[in-house]
Formats: C-alpha cells, sequence, structure tokens
C-alpha cells in the first residue's frame, strides 16, 4: 500500500499589507525527499517554509501533515527567550536520553553549548538553531539558510549529514555547491507559484531559462493576436462587427489575459566604477606576524598584489581572516613585518557584519546621509559615480519598490540589506574593493550579476567568502589559513586549492613542517627506513619549501591580468611550468607521508 504524502498543500492563497504573496499554490512532499526551495529575494521562499510548518496561518487551502509525523523548521531568526545558554535553547525539547545528539551536532557545526545567550552573535544563534533541528530529528526538516555563517569545513559536515539522513527536508540556500550536493529536485518560486523539477540541482538553471523563454515566446504570440483582433475591430464593417460580438468578447477576453500576466522581476542594475587607476603594485606584505593574546594569526607572512588580481581568503571561522584583510588595508598594524600600499588608492568596503547600516535609519537616509553621495542642497538625489539620481530611482536599480524608500532598515531581510550596502559602494569609484562575506542572503540571480560585475572591474578585489562555487568564478589567487599561524597561496580558485588541502592538513596534524634555514634532522633510530629513506626524508622538506616558493612565484606572474595579451609566449611557458611544478609538489607531499609513516611503523 502506497504511502501517504507527508506534506501536502492544496490551493493555498496568502495576501501581505494588500499583496498577494500565493495564489492557488499546491504543492506534495514525500517521505524522504530532498527539496531545493529556490526564488529570488522576496519572492516568498521563507514564508513558504513557515507555510510549511503551520506557523502562518493562509488566507485559503489547506495544509494536510500525514499522522504520526512531525516537522521542524530553522529560523534565521530564532527566538531564545528564557534561555541562558545556547546549550539550553538547542536541548529545550530534548528528553535526558537525547542530550547526547547535540553534542555530536555542535562539533560538526562549531558552536559551543555553553555560550551565553546575550553574548552570542547572530551565526552562533543560527548555528545553534541549526543544531536544535538537526538534533530533534523530526520527519521532515525545514532549513531557512543554514549555510549562512557556516565555514566551509561546517558546510561540508553539513552536506554530509544530509546525505546520510533519512528524513525528508526542504532547504532555502544561494549556495549552488550544496545544492548540487545534497538536493535530488527543485521547488521554484516564481511570482507568486511553486514548479517542481526532479533531478539535481545542475540542471535547474538550464531548465528555468528555457521556461522563461517558453513564456516569453508565448507572450509575444498572444500580443501579436491581440494587435491583430484589434485592427479588425478597428476597421471592421459595422454590420459585421454586429454579427460578430462573440469575436469583440473574445478579444476582451485576450486582454484580460494579458493584463493578468505577471511579469517577471528583472535584474537589479549594479554598475561599478573602478575610478582612477591605483599602482601596479595594489599591496605588499613582507614578513607579517599577529596575534592576540595566545592566538596566532600568522607568522612571517608575505603576499604581493598586483593591479587586477582578485584574490580570496578561506578557512574557519575565527582564524583571522578579516583581521588579514584589515591588516592588509593598513586599517590593523601588524606584530611585525612591513606593509606598502600602492598609490591612488581608493578603497570600499562590504563589511559582513553590515556595521555601515544603521538600522534605525530609512533606506532614503541611508543613502542621503552619507557626506560622499548627497547632493548639495538636494534632499531627494544622491551622487552615483559623479552623476546626481533621484534616491527612488537609485533604489529601485537595487531591486527595492517606492514604498522601501521610507522604511527602516531593521525591517529588511538579510538578503535586502546586503543589496543596500551594495548601493552605497557601488555609488562611489572605487579601485580596491573588500568583499567579506558579500555572499550570504543574496539570491542566485544577484550573485551572478555581482559576478560579472567583479569579472568587469577594472580594480583590485580581496575576498572572503565560504561560498566555494562563487570562489571558483571570481577568485585568481586563493590564500588559505590552515591553522597554527600557517597561511599557503595558490593560484586560482577554491577547486585549484581543495586537492592540496588534505595533504596540507595530513602535514600539520604529524609533524609541522619547519622551515629550511632550521635544518630538521631525521633521528637514526627510526625504524623501518633504510639509509636512502633517511636521507631522502631529510632532504624533503626543503625540496617541498622549493616548490611552494616556485609556485608562488609562478602565481604571481599569471595573475597579471594583461600578460596574456602582451607576453602570449611568456604566459604559455609559465602555464606550463607552474602545472609541472604542481605535479612535482604533489608528488613530494606524498612521498613525504609515505616515507614518515613508514619511519613512525
Amino acid at each position: 500500500m502506497a504511502r501517504a504524502p507527508l506534506l501536502q498543500l492544496t490551493d493555498i492563497a496568502l495576501t501581505f499589507g494588500g499583496a498577494p504573496v500565493f495564489e492557488n499554490l499546491s504543492l506534495t512532499i514525500q517521505a524522504g525527499d530532498r527539496l531545493a526551495l529556490v526564488g529570488r529575494n522576496g519572492s516568498g521562499k521563507s514564508t513558504l517554509l513557515k507555510v510549511m510548518a503551520g506557523l502562518v496561518e493562509v488566507d485559503r487551502g489547506s495544509r494536510v501533515l500525514s499522522p504520526g509525523d512531525s516537522v521542524g523548521y530553522m529560523e534565521q531568526e530564532p527566538d531564545m527567550d528564557g534561555c541562558a545558554t545556547l546549550g539550553d535553547f538547542a536541548t529545550r525539547d530534548l528528553g535526558p536520553a537525547e542530550m547526547w545528539r547535540i553534542e555530536s551536532v555542535a562539533e560538526g557545526l562549531k558552536f559551543d553549548p555553553a555560550t551565553p545567550v546575550s553574548e552570542a552573535s547572530g551565526g552562533e544563534r543560527r548555528r545553534a538553531a541549526l543544531a536544535k533541528l538537526i538534533a530533534e530529528a523530526p520527519d521532515l526538516m525545514l532549513l531557512d539558510e543554514p549555510t549562512n555563517h557556516l565555514d566551509i569545513e561546517a558546510i561540508a559536515w553539513l552536506e554530509e549529514r544530509l546525505g546520510e539522513t533519512r528524513q525528508a527536508f526542504v532547504i532555502i540556500s544561494h549556495d549552488r555547491a550544496v545544492l548540487r550536493a545534497v538536493a535530488k529536485a527543485t521547488l521554484w518560486i516564481d511570482r507568486g507559484s511553486v514548479r517542481r523539477r526532479d533531478g539535481g540541482f545542475g540542471g535547474f538553471e538550464e531548465w528555468r531559462d528555457k521556461v522563461w523563454e517558453e513564456e516569453d515566446l508565448a507572450r509575444h504570440k498572444l500580443d501579436r493576436k491581440i494587435k491583430a483582433e484589434a485592427r479588425w475591430a478597428v476597421e471592421g464593417i459595422s454590420a459585421r462587427r454586429k454579427r460578430n460580438q462573440g469575436r469583440v468578447r473574445a478579444l476582451q477576453a485576450l486582454r484580460a489575459e494579458r493584463a493578468s500576466q505577471i511579469r517577471r522581476e528583472g535584474a537589479a542594475a549594479m554598475e561599478m566604477s573602478s575610478g582612477q587607476k591605483s599602482g601596479k603594485k595594489v599591496i605588499e606584505a613582507k614578513g607579517l606576524s599577529k596575534s592576540f593574546d595566545d592566538k596566532l594569526i600568522c607568522r612571517d607572512f608575505s603576499l604581493l598584489v598586483n593591479r587586477g588580481d582578485r584574490v580570496a581568503f578561506v578557512g574557519p571561522n575565527g582564524i583571522g581572516k578579516t583581521t588579514m584583510i584589515e591588516m592588509l588595508t593598513g586599517q590593523t598594524a601588524p606584530d611585525a613585518g612591513t606593509l606598502r600600499l600602492g598609490t591612488n588608492l581608493e578603497i570600499a568596503v562590504f563589511d559582513q557584519r553590515r556595521a555601515a547600516l544603521d538600522p534605525d535609519a530609512t533606506l532614503w537616509e541611508s543613502l542621503t546621509g552619507d557626506k560622499a553621495m548627497r547632493v548639495s542642497g538636494r534632499a531627494d538625489q544622491v551622487m552615483v559615480r559623479g552623476t546626481p539620481r533621484h534616491v527612488v530611482g537609485y533604489l529601485k536599480d537595487f531591486l527595492f519598490d517606492e514604498t522601501q524608500a521610507r522604511a527602516p532598515v531593521r525591517a529588511l531581510s538579510g538578503g535586502e540589506k546586503a543589496r543596500l550596502l551594495l548601493a552605497r559602494i557601488m555609488a562611489k569609484p572605487s579601485n580596491l574593493l573588500v568583499l567579506d562575506e558579500p555572499t550570504n542572503d543574496l539570491d542566485i540571480e544577484t550573485l551572478d550579476l555581482l559576478q560579472e560585475i567583479l569579472g568587469d572591474y577594472d580594480g583590485t578585489v580581496l575576498l572572503v567568502s565560504h561560498d566555494r562555487d562563487f570562489l571558483d568564478r571570481v577568485a585568481t589567487t586563493t590564500v588559505a589559513f590552515e591553522g597554527q599561524g600557517r597561511i599557503t597561496v595558490h593560484a586560482g580558485g577554491w577547486s585549484d586549492y581543495a586537492p592540496k588541502r588534505r595533504i596540507i592538513e595530513a602535514t600539520l596534524d604529524r609533524v609541522p613542517r619547519r622551515k629550511v634555514e632550521e635544518k630538521p634532522e631525521v633521528k637514526s633510530e627510526k625504524p623501518g627506513l633504510s639509509f636512502t629513506e633517511k636521507h631522502r626524508l631529510q632532504e624533503l622538506p626543503a625540496i617541498l619549501e622549493r616548490l611552494e616558493a616556485e609556485i608562488d612565484k609562478l602565481g604571481e606572474l599569471l595573475s597579471d591580468p594583461g600578460l596574456f595579451t602582451r607576453e602570449p609566449v611568456k604566459f604559455q611557458k609559465a602555464t606550463d611550468a607552474l602545472a609541472e611544478r604542481q605535479e612535482k609538489l604533489a608528488a613530494a607531499e606524498d612521498e613525504w607521508l609515505m616515507l614518515e609513516e613508514k619511519a613512525s611503523d
């Protein structure tokens, strides 16, 4: 006997503030479904999850949950009233025999249950909410942006957990890599309706574009038909028109159908101006060291950033990526080392904490209150890349409507706050753009547009992100924080660095690699190694250091965006040399690990 649907929504209608959110919405979720819920910011994704959870009362329609089954919902802003610690919140609905689940989940998600709620950041609160949901293990999990504020390691843990679970889940995320890894079908919410596509997320965007293409074609045919029928109505003989009132009524019906169609919301009209050119060398850091109390951020770290580079900083939360960027831009002084900033720098910063936005100010005030953007004597205009613009018109470029202009910033969603901050940044010329977690909360279409803008941007970009897909699309260099103050530099994005990561971690776990000048000795009493192998193990650290240095130099050379056009032969030779040295490095690291394991037997 077939199992009843886990959850069924039928003919759902919902209106907020006079505007319809859903109309005639129906969908079914079966046991074991693994669904991605996608759509533009503001399309109603979070609201739909709340309808599924039974937390929002709809105007019309029915919600039926299979008897005996349970639903759990992870909120973006969980209510922790009455809880002293994050652990109190996470275990609030668990029995004594189930408390162990939180410890296991807390380790994977990297949150401390003992953290007082009053001291917890927004990210820590959301991780606690996610841990609570996973530990409770409902039959249907509803996950609203669970990867925001997770680092790549925690995201990988979540992917593995969702891949192993037998529970059904619906996940909202703008991280393509996550959706490709966990989703087996996609729910697409668009203009109040929901379409379902079975199959992995990888084929969703091609399918979506085809749907839009077919929709545009159907609209074009309808417009042509209306135009032809309208011409008949004007030019037809009166008597014939009298005998063909049915055709006139049909024309009216066509016009009504056309008027009822909801046009797709266009993409944000975001643009950036790189202003005056900076010097060729944007940042030259040599021998930087920095620590706070007992926490080591970096030791003897050097980096050269040239004009046009897109440098991504990756690593676990709290390891010091933001501190490093603050050092590299001159905001924080290193304990040791030297820093030289290039000439003519105009820096624009996208802060992950959105500190530049006053939550009590309106969107209007957020733009006109900035002295650098204000048009003298005009309270309704802002200066956008040297041109006066009406504040409402400029807000519309970033998909805000006129009614939102006088609303407070605190009323905005996470994605809307990100777009408002981008509006502030993009109004002013810059040639060094610092993006600290820009991908949180932005929808896929806006991320695509931001990627295109960065691709056309003539300036330099420093980027912190845990979105692996976005890193691959944008970064030309990856700076990886490995822990223990060790930072490595790699050409390319996340996928170029990831294969080396396991070897580096294994190296750090076994024997932290020492510098060549320390002349490490291999103790002769280690069993299992021949004389030749002992000698080889002794010389490998120096070889590894040399190969890494050569790779870094080649990466710096290839990061010059004009090298291919200016010196194609040199570009090809450097590319071949880089590939050769990367292969040698991988082989040498494998050999080092093998010998080290043999020596420890």
